[in-house]
């Protein structure tokens, strides 16, 4: 060793003990449990049923989510946890939030004792002793008497394990291990794996498999306490990687504890991060500093309404928060969309992009409450658009799925310009833009849509979805004109402003629905509108939805579906047969939960509708409806979200909804007022500045409500975006 590793080293020694030492002084400088905002937090909403979410630890918007496995190899499962299981099969160290699709749960561990000879290594246990926060998740394993405790950093997870009995303290690793769907056989998921025993306390390698991507996973996995034994188990047909029982012995204080630190670029950068976030074997500080980054982040909203209230309120902030994920590493460093390494050009490198979804609420919600991370999110998409030719359909782990329709990165991209989000730099991201809007890739036929006006359906793969491609790229195509506007390209702003209006050749005016056209111009026949389509029981023109629920599509131009219907009344009383039209059963499919009439509100093209009726001059409709939306399929309760939450985007429509405002058209930097769903709520935004919101507390909802910003009624029907940053007193009578 040389002096300056020496050096080095002694230092690293110091600082750990001076870590050890602060704790304490960490802990009084916390936030006091009733006073913080993560007690307001319930990680159980969403894990039973449709609502697809983890229980686990996380930190905010970080690479690493320790988690149960309850089951990983079924659609209910795409989390990996049902609350509804009775067994764990052990603890995972990545997983997703909501999503429709599974992917992830690498590098399973399972504390035991005694002998396994079935391979069974799942436990029984009880709900009474198992619980969650933000920061921490616990439980005890009964079957063989463990307590176990997850948390994390930003790229480390942190295991904590407490055997009740005084011998025999194992664990079991498993690296074949993967969250797939039904259709994908667990033996076919990883395609090449190794692992190295580096000394006695650490093991180190690689994982590639493939699910809903192909990706890679580097690890190191260090334990406090020495390895005794390793006992590698056999492989079944097609598997990969090992299956290993590691054997400590007796531990005198009965408790192991492990860090697990993950890199897409190798284990040198998965050692770095280790050494740098989690360099001491301090759980309860690990803990804390995540908790403490949580309450700093749900603490941008003040609200004062009902404990219910609060719990999905604050939940939904936490679920908002998980994604986009850090992908690089502490140095910066990142495998690409192009497989490559590359260095960050902005702080970090997020993946996990669930655009379809985020850029109606979600995104338009970080733009108010964490702008300083918004860049890096912009930043992160203009750079993929740079290695793959366009913006992520549906980006995991800095790889395509293109899962879902449309290029939804444009209005994001666009939203942050025009607000003024700081360091995106505008003509990047018009070269982004431009180049995803202009160059043809899957999905997005330019020559096809310019040729006719519009996708024919006949011209299309069997998945289809004319209809709603053709919408969804008009409204892509309007954002991107604002941008192109912005920065003086003004030929390319006229020919997409001319393609955002494409969505009127698919409006069947003797029926009044957006329906699905051939290249001859002829309607597709046996029309019904109540029937939902999807690329599983295509042909079919819609997305996981109907004709009903995409006839709303045009989120640019709702003057121009007003005229469509041929008048404000005749657009109010389409909305009405919309909001009181039951389906039967039979026509129930995908994306049809949470049903109101016609309206969905498990799936997001419904998300917007509600508020139409205020742009149509009813908004006492809005708030009826806004109203039992929040009350009706939001509850605190592992059921609690109808339909799979996608990353953020089912919280929020709540969060947006609760402040009494929403963005319909996402990306001019309007909300559309509806009325607040809580008494109160302070927004404290990054300016410094604040927006209070109230509501009188004889509120009637069944009348148009008077709207004040600074004691000044409100004649428009949007709050702008820099009227909000403003600050000052937004007041509902």
């Amino acid at each position: 060793m040389n002096n300056k590793e020496s050096l080095t080293n002694k230092l690293l020694v110091i600082c750990v003990a001076v870590i050890v030492l602060l704790t304490s002084q960490l802990t009084h400088a916390m936030p006091k449990h009733d006073t913080s905002y993560t007690k307001h937090v319930n990680p159980f909403i969403g894990t039973d049923g449709t609502g697809h979410t983890f229980p686990g630890a996380t930190y905010p918007f970080g690479m690493v989510q320790p988690s149960p496995n309850t089951n990983n190899h079924s659609w209910d499962h795409t989390s990996g946890y049902q609350f509804k299981d009775k067994t764990i099969m052990g603890f995972a160290q990545n997983h997703l939030s909501g999503t429709g699709i599974s992917d992830m749960g690498n590098i399973l561990l399972q504390p035991f004792s005694g002998e396994i000879k079935d391979g069974n290594y799942r436990s029984e246990y009880t709900k009474e002793n198992e619980s969650a926060k933000p920061g921490l998740y616990k439980v005890t394993l009964d079957k063989f008497g463990i307590d176990v405790s997850l948390t994390a950093s930003e790229r480390v997870a942190f295991h904590q394990y407490q055997f009740h009995q005084k011998t025999d303290h194992k664990v079991y690793l498993d690296l074949q291990h993967g969250v797939v769907n039904a259709w994908q056989p667990l033996n076919e998921y990883v395609k090449q794996a190794n692992v190295v025993m580096e000394d006695e306390y650490t093991l180190s390698g690689m994982i590639e498999a493939t699910a809903w991507v192909t990706n890679r996973t580097y690890f190191v996995i260090k334990f406090n306490q020495p390895i005794k034994n390793k006992k590698v188990l056999t492989a079944k047909t097609g598997e990969k990687a090992q299956k290993m029982e590691l054997d400590f012995g007796d531990i005198p204080t009965q408790e192991l504890l492990v860090k697990v630190a993950l890199s897409s670029v190798g284990t040198k950068g998965a050692k770095k991060n280790l050494t740098a976030e989690v360099p001491h074997w301090n759980f309860n500080l690990v803990y804390l500093q995540a908790n403490q980054q949580w309450h700093a982040y749900l603490s941008r909203i003040d609200i004062k309404a009902s404990a219910e209230q609060k719990a999905i309120f604050y939940t939904g902030l936490y679920h908002l928060f998980i994604q986009p994920n850090q992908t690089a590493d502490v140095d910066g460093r990142y495998r690409g969309y192009d497989d490559k390494i590359h260095q960050a050009v902005a702080d970090g490198h997020y993946s996990t992009f669930s655009l379809w979804d985020t850029y109606r609420a979600a995104h338009p919600l970080y733009t108010i409450l964490v702008p300083e991370k918004v860049d890096d999110f912009v930043t992160s998409l203009i750079v993929q658009q740079q290695q793959q030719g366009f913006f992520p359909i549906w980006g995991l782990a800095n790889k395509e799925t293109y899962t879902m329709i449309g290029n939804h990165g444009v209005p994001v991209v666009v939203d942050a310009v025009l607000k003024g989000i700081p360091g995106i730099d505008k003509n990047s991201a018009w070269q982004a833009v431009r180049a995803t809007l202009f160059n043809s890739h899957k999905n997005s036929d330019w020559s096809l849509l310019e040729q006719y006006g519009y996708y024919p359906f006949d011209l299309l793969d069997r998945d289809g979805e004319s209809v709603s491609r053709t919408l969804e790229h008009s409204y892509d195509d309007f954002a991107g004109a604002q941008l192109a506007k912005l920065v003086g390209a003004k030929q390319d702003y006229q020919h997409l402003i001319k393609r955002a209006n494409y969505y009127k050749a698919l409006f069947d005016q003797s029926k009044g629905f957006m329906r699905g056209k051939d290249s001859k111009g002829q309607w597709r026949e046996n029309f019904n509108p109540l029937t939902a389509t999807s690329p599983m029981n295509n042909p079919g023109d819609y997305t996981e939805a109907n004709a009903y629920q995409y006839s709303w599509a045009a989120q640019h131009d709702i003057e121009g579906m007003i005229e469509l219907f041929g008048s404000k009344n005749s657009f109010v009383a389409k909305l009405d047969e919309f909001f009181t039209t039951n389906t039967p059963n039979t026509d129930i499919h995908l994306g049809q939960e949470a049903m109101i009439g016609q309206y969905a509100h498990g799936n997001e093209p419904s998300h917007h509708i509600a508020y139409l009726y205020a742009l149509a001059d009813r908004p006492e409709k809005t708030n009826q409806l806004v109203t039992k939306i929040s009350e009706k399929f939001y509850a605190n309760t592992p059921d609690g979200i109808q339909g799979n939450e996608d990353c953020g985007q089912m919280s929020a429509w709540y969060i947006f909804t609760a402040l009494g405002f929403y963005p319909v058209d996402p990306a001019i930097g309007e909300y559309v007022y509806g009325v607040p769903q809580v008494d109160s709520a302070t927004i404290k935004l990054s300016n410094g500045r604040s927006l209070n919101i109230s509501k009188a507390k004889n509120l009637d909802i069944e009348k148009a409500p008077l709207i004040k910003l600074n004691a000044q009624p409100m004649a428009s029907k949007v709050l702008l975006h820099e009227q909000l940053l403003q600050g000052g007193n937004l007041s509902f009578h």
